[in-house]
């Protein structure tokens, strides 16, 4: 079977680096770059924290590009309270001696879409003001994107706000203008992502596999799980996996029930900055621009990763 030809473009984070082991791990893609937004720490600490993982998992021949540094028009606000001082505490991680490449994310983007025989699939898992970026500088360049899987927003809830999460309320026209840009999209929000829950019995599970990459894994999760005990006692223990979502309905989306809708995304609103509002019931009658996932088999999902972690180094 022929691989899925995408671009990463993430902020790790701990459930991001989860993200690349599953994408990498799967053997399912041809990953033709990694580009780094800010969102969960600044830039300069996502990217690290990549190259890192990058380094763990043994992906070092993967070209990694600097992202933008803040949001379009507004402040970067972390998220140091769930991720900690580094954007990924907890586990021991390799040093990195692998190169940035000069090129900035944008323009690499471009240059692998107008250099593709094929269409490319991107998978957002931080804030959108790259992806953004990049539709606003070479709207001609629309046609060679695939889709658009992305994590974030949610129909019913929020983190950042009741109605707002975390990537899309960080840069809020950035997400509108990739929900407006006429690319096919899935949504893998939190109405999914809180339903994609690790355990401890998952954290031991990995830990189990011996290897480097499942010893990290278990690490990352430990830590993770502390915000979401304390904070989120409805998970009942668990810790949302949020960012391996837009992976995994890449890789079999019959794991997950999603349903077709129009969203768009509130910039100007008082309470509700940040919030998709996904016309679920289809009450405004538009023409749907997104598959929003909405739940997930947790067992199959756990299932994925484990076996993509259980290949790597």
């Amino acid at each position: 079977m022929s691989k899925i030809p995408i671009i990463i473009d993430c902020d790790p984070g701990h459930d991001d680096a989860l993200m690349l082991m599953l994408a990498f791990g799967s053997g399912m893609f041809d990953i033709r770059a990694v580009t780094i937004s800010a969102g969960n720490q600044t830039q300069a600490k996502t990217m690290n924290n990549a190259l890192k993982i990058l380094t763990l998992i043994g992906a070092t021949d993967i070209p990694v590009y600097h992202g933008a540094e803040k949001p379009l028009f507004r402040d970067l606000a972390v998220a140091d309270y769930a991720h900690g001082e580094t954007g990924l505490d907890g586990p021991s991680l390799p040093t990195h001696t692998m190169a940035v490449q000069p090129m900035r994310a944008v323009e690499a983007m471009a240059a692998i879409l107008v250099e593709a025989g094929s269409s490319i699939t991107i998978v957002p898992t931080g804030p959108l003001t790259n992806i953004a970026t990049l539709l606003l500088a070479y709207p001609h360049l629309k046609s060679k994107i695939e889709r658009i899987s992305l994590m974030g927003g949610g129909i019913f809830r929020g983190n950042m706000t009741p109605l707002a999460e975390f990537n899309i309320y960080n840069d809020p026209e950035a997400a509108a203008i990739v929900f407006n840009a006429g690319v096919p999209i899935t949504m893998c929000g939190l109405d999914v992502t809180h339903k994609a829950l690790v355990f401890q019995k998952d954290i031991e599970l990995f830990r189990s596999l011996g290897n480097k990459t499942g010893t990290a894994a278990a690490g990352m999760m430990d830590f993770f799980s502390i915000f979401y005990r304390k904070n989120m006692p409805e998970l009942d223990g668990g810790a949302p996996l949020h960012d391996p979502c837009a992976i995994a309905w890449l890789m079999n989306p019959g794991i997950f029930k999603t349903k077709s809708c129009y969203v768009d995304v509130e910039t100007k609103g008082e309470l509700t900055r940040g919030a998709t509002v996904v016309d679920f019931y289809n009450v405004l009658n538009r023409e749907p621009n997104a598959v929003v996932a909405f739940d997930i088999d947790r067992d199959e999902y756990i299932n994925m990763l484990y076996n993509a972690i259980k290949v790597l180094p």
